[in-house]
């Protein structure tokens, strides 16, 4: 056996996600780098880093959304949940600001003209909470004994009389 070696166990392919501690495939990724003409060459790191980047923006997609649909009592995630979740948080909402979700729906959103009375008074409360860092204080109004208000409406009276002579 010239120039080969005994036969033996062979050792397990491993592959590179393995290697990286990735669920996302590196090595289909770096596949569509190469065949989508990104770039001439690709280096051998670009993969392992754009999976990296693409697992960690679904991992944080999935749990917000996941949230959403808890707090919406429902066990399964839809595109509404997923919509509600991007737009509400300020990143991802400014990273897919393009972005369209078909079946998402729009975000809840009513004018504080047209909500009934004591709900606009109500929102304009929590508005102005929320742009002023310190609370407002708390203006007090005296008021006036019953008796000296009839003492002070007596006097008007008199006054009047005295201005007629």
């Amino acid at each position: 056996m010239a120039g080969r070696k005994a036969g033996g166990e062979r050792k397990k392919a491993v592959s590179r996600s393995v290697k990286a501690g990735l669920t996302f495939p590196v090595g289909r990724i770096g596949r569509y780098l190469k065949h989508g003409r990104y770039a001439k060459r690709v280096g051998f790191g670009a993969p392992v880093f754009l999976a990296a980047v693409l697992e960690y923006l679904a991992a944080e997609v999935l749990e917000l959304a996941g949230n959403a649909a808890t707090d919406n009592k429902r066990k399964s995630i839809m595109p509404r949940h997923l919509l509600l979740a991007i737009r509400n948080d300020d990143e991802l909402g400014k990273l897919l600001a393009g972005v369209t979700i078909a079946h998402g729906g729009v975000l809840p959103n009513i004018h504080s003209v047209l909500l009934p009375k004591r709900a606009a008074e109500k929102a304009a409360a929590a508005d102005d909470e929320k742009e002023s860092q310190w609370p407002k204080k708390k203006k007090t109004v005296a008021k006036k004994p019953a008796a000296a208000a009839e003492d002070a409406a007596d006097g008007d009276a008199d006054a009047g009389a005295a201005a007629e002579e």
